[in-house]
């Protein structure tokens, strides 16, 4: 038997991976207790997500354990042992503002539960591969120092810089630089993930994600900010812009897009290997610029105002750049683009908000 085991299997990246690798895997175990919910409040709970997945996948099997406990998880992996020949590791506190509040959940989730999973993984399924998704904020503030200029709607790189063509690439350091307690934790689970590859020898594949998004994530206030937008375009909530007058600029990629990667690199794993994903010059927007797309798909006029206060750490400007990930794995190319990605939004949150 050939067994996918998915964390974070309620939230946006781990439910794409579990309808993706349930048609390709005899079995796929999900692991999520909703702590999202806890995260962000009822906009956050992944629990509609989950009793869909039981409905509709009859090989997926669910465990609500936190990635903290130990004892659960190594439950979970000595049942099942060798046949796990993937684990995508999709779980997280991913929000920078709610990791200020709470430091000590914010690292024991994203920097002791990633640990917990490589070590589990390397004692009982070693020759698994190993999926974790990153994100950009381990560069910390470090890609506002590029050379930026400010234009009608958006931020952009100077045309002269080495970045304008294609993005950020993976040279950019990590070190010295602001990254939000988040950015920190995440820093630390994304060289231990690093380092279990290049140590140990693990098929360990590190994804640093610039705006994941989809029609099935759960976005709130603190997280999630295109599924927001469109969900206060929808249902006309107030949005509130913080900072750079809403021409931060950020690349979105949607989640089958980057559940296809993990398939690329699972195909063909590079062990310790580090990778920029996101949606690139092929989609990015500024804030300006999605509200007035969201305005268009929805065809509602959004309640929305403007704050100075820009939030510690947050990026002026950043798009992925792809070019290392399509060099190893030319195969794989984008299917959604942004306009795509809202469109699906719509579809999908009219139905689901009723």
């Amino acid at each position: 038997m050939k067994i996918a085991l998915v964390t974070g299997s309620g939230g946006l990246i781990g439910s794409e991976a579990v309808s993706f690798f349930a048609e390709k895997f005899d079995k796929v175990i999900g692991i999520d207790n909703n702590l999202r919910q806890y995260f962000f409040g009822p906009d956050g709970s992944v629990l509609w997500n989950i009793e869909r997945q039981k409905e509709l996948l009859p090989n997926f099997e669910h465990h609500a354990l936190d990635i903290r406990d130990w004892a659960g998880l190594e439950r979970v992996f000595a049942q099942h042992g060798r046949d796990i020949a993937l684990v995508v590791h999709a779980a997280a506190q991913p929000s920078h503002d709610w990791a200020a509040n709470e430091p000590l959940t914010d690292f024991g989730v994203n920097a002791t539960g990633t640990l917990n999973l490589l070590e589990l993984t390397r004692l009982h399924a070693p020759e698994a591969v190993f999926i974790f998704t990153s994100t950009n904020k381990v560069y910390g503030d470090a890609p506002n120092l590029l050379p930026l200029r400010e234009l009608e709607t958006r931020w952009e790189i100077d045309p002269a810089h080495p970045y304008h063509a294609q993005g950020i690439d993976e040279r950019m350091s990590i070190d010295q630089s602001k990254h939000s307690v988040f950015g920190a934790s995440k820093v630390a689970a994304d060289v231990m993930a690093q380092e279990y590859g290049r140590y140990f020898g693990l098929k360990v594949g590190v994804f640093r994600g610039g705006c994941l998004t989809g029609p099935r994530h759960a976005g709130a206030q603190l997280h999630g900010f295109l599924s927001y937008l469109m969900k206060c375009a929808i249902t006309g909530k107030h949005y509130t812009i913080f900072g750079y007058k809403g021409k931060q600029v950020r690349d979105n990629i949607h989640s089958w897009d980057l559940v296809n990667m993990f398939w690329h690199f699972y195909q063909n794993p590079r062990p310790g290997e580090v990778y920029n994903a996101g949606g690139g010059r092929h989609s990015n927007c500024s804030m300006q610029e999605a509200i007035a797309l969201c305005e268009q798909v929805s065809g509602n006029k959004m309640n929305f105002s403007y704050s100075e206060s820009n939030r510690s750490g947050d990026h002026i400007w950043y798009i992925s750049d792809l070019a290392k990930f399509k060099s190893h794995y030319p195969e794989w190319e984008y299917r959604y683009d942004l306009t795509d990605i809202l469109t699906q939004m719509h579809h999908e949150m009219t139905q689901r908000l009723g």
